[in-house]
């Protein structure tokens, strides 16, 4: 599914962060230290390779709603940019946090010139941010920042399941109606 937002894009797909062959950069559900771990910062780190960790180590603590870029060396995209969404019921105001990330994210993005950014569903597996407010954060988030963006054309949400997919298919149908 597709928006045009101002001429952009907002694209929602069913697929895996690290197989997004044709954008700029990946955003990387990242904890604190930048460390590899379980689920999308996992699957990051392993696909881009030892390397992508050693660029983390001096760019290393960041806070929620931070982002911070590296290259993506074994990946297929220039550039991860990390991020550090909220634990949800524990990191708070989680709404206002997790927005951030977004909004950071693409805002890094643009100054460093890049066209298309791809996120995963921040903060929705071991941070336990339930999918469907999440979906309303990042979408609304994004509508409210990529009309402004100048170099950033495209953002896509890469959702794991197909029933991630489908409530932020029906998240964006009633934002984009507000």
């Amino acid at each position: 599914m597709q928006v045009k937002l101002n001429g952009k894009v907002l694209e929602l797909i069913q697929g895996n962060i690290v197989e997004q062959r044709d954008v700029d950069a990946v955003v990387n559900a990242a904890n604190a230290e930048l460390r590899t771990g379980g689920g999308v910062a996992g699957a990051i780190h392993t696909s881009a390779g030892p390397k992508l960790y050693q660029a983390c180590i001096p760019l290393a603590p960041i806070v929620h709603g931070d982002a911070v870029i590296t290259p993506g060396f074994n990946l297929p995209n220039k550039f991860v940019i990390h991020t550090l969404g909220p634990i949800y019921g524990i990191d708070k105001p989680s709404d206002y946090l997790l927005a951030r990330c977004y909004e950071h994210s693409i805002r890094l993005a643009d100054e460093n010139k890049l066209k298309s950014i791809a996120f995963p569903a921040l903060a929705t597996g071991i941070f336990g941010y339930p999918i469907r407010d999440a979906a309303e954060v990042a979408l609304s988030t994004i509508k409210r920042i990529l009309p402004h963006t100048t170099h950033v054309q495209l953002v896509r949400m890469v959702l794991f399941t197909e029933n991630d997919l489908e409530i932020h298919e029906d998240v964006l149908n009633e934002v984009v109606e507000q």
